[in-house]
């Protein structure tokens, strides 16, 4: 079951990173917000911008370790995509350990561009619902033959994409 949850887990997260980033993006116009000096951001030409989807699956399996390690609450109940969604918004989003944006300690310690925190806040907090009811509803219908060969497929295509474009501008 740990590998099961692991995988599933990785390759959810990666596609909703990707998938709601990417929307998030178009729809919020992030190309100004992160355009403008004060964002603090690294411009989207940077080989680190361009690769971020890359290291998704390392995030998906620290997730993926947490939610085998509480498994029998997450998977095993009704409303368990409800309870791992509602872990995710507590512990992650309002309440890490750091002054990141939308989060508790963000509002008190840091001047961020409060417009955009909370655009970035409905961002996140879609792509942690979706990771939590999607990989919820997959690890429980594990003979899901087209959900399984659909979202690896997917994944794949996530991955290459941005490979294909750092190796296409990479500069000599």
């Amino acid at each position: 079951m740990f590998w099961t949850i692991i995988f599933k887990t990785v390759i959810v997260h990666t596609l909703t990173y990707f998938i709601v980033g990417l929307l998030s993006y178009k729809l919020f116009h992030y190309q100004t917000f992160i355009a403008d000096s004060a964002s603090n951001m690294r411009p989207t030409t940077h080989p680190f911008v361009r690769a971020g989807v890359l290291f998704q699956p390392i995030r998906g399996f620290l997730f993926g370790i947490v939610f085998y390690l509480l498994s029998t609450v997450l998977f095993s109940q009704a409303n368990g995509w409800l309870i791992m969604w509602v872990m995710l918004v507590v512990v992650g989003i309002f309440s890490p350990f750091a002054p990141a944006p939308a989060s508790i300690e963000g509002f008190i310690y840091t001047q961020t561009h409060k417009g955009k925190s909370w655009l970035g806040l409905l961002e996140i907090l879609l792509q942690s619902f979706l990771l939590s009811f999607i990989t919820y509803y997959w690890v429980n219908h594990p003979t899901y033959f087209l959900l399984s060969w659909t979202l690896s497929v997917i994944f794949i295509l996530a991955l290459v994409l941005p490979i294909i474009g750092l190796l296409a501008f990479r500069s000599f």
